[in-house]
């Protein structure tokens, strides 16, 4: 069982990439980091290794083996890691669905941009960003690994408390009290008020 909840991660990160890339197609942009400042660049990319190729590292080599959990996770956790990833998926489908075109791996209000308060983003002003700290949290409970388990987790932590101040300031800056307003309804990450300590 435990060999195939690894490769059900496996397949999941692939079902993840394939959704991310099909609206990077649809918008027209491609990924890139160009833009970011360095520091969260440096995050990123290495956040880019935790989640997607240190695992691939546990589950095909030995390398990572002297950082395996020193006790068994049972299976009903790894499941529950299942079950989180099928939701951060969802969740990072439905909001670069329900921002369309006006997505962007920078931090930036292009031309013409609206402020998009509809589909998920009714109730969370960052629902791609809970969408990854979700994938972090499976990845823990699916990879027993201290390294390939739940380092993607931390170094999204990370970037979120660079990022999302930055973020909010450049929407502030941009749409002035119609975003303040937005802000007062949504919380940050979790649905309503409820958000992660700055």
């Amino acid at each position: 069982m435990s060999r195939c909840l690894d490769w059900t991660w496996l397949v999941l990160i692939i079902v993840a990439s394939v959704v991310r890339k099909v609206h990077e197609h649809r918008t027209g942009r491609r990924t890139s980091l160009k833009g970011n400042p360095a520091p969260e660049t440096t995050l990123m990319l290495l956040w880019g290794l935790a989640a997607g190729v240190l695992p691939l590292f546990y589950m095909f080599g030995s390398l990572l083996d002297f950082a395996s959990y020193p006790f068994q996770v049972p299976v009903a956790l790894r499941l529950i890691g299942v079950a989180v990833f099928i939701l951060a998926i969802w969740l990072l489908h439905r909001s670069h669905a329900d921002l369309g075109r006006h997505w962007s791996h920078t931090v930036e209000v292009r031309p013409g941009n609206p402020l998009v308060v509809d589909g998920v983003y009714r109730r969370i002003r960052h629902p791609m960003y809970t969408a990854h700290l979700l994938w972090g949290i499976a990845q823990a409970l699916l990879i027993p690994n201290l390294i390939a388990g739940p380092l993607a987790l931390v170094l999204m932590i990370a970037i979120l408390r660079i990022r999302i101040p930055r973020e909010e300031r450049t929407m502030r800056d941009e749409f002035g009290d119609a975003y303040r307003q937005y802000e007062q309804r949504t919380g940050r990450l979790l649905p309503g008020r409820l958000t992660l300590p700055s």
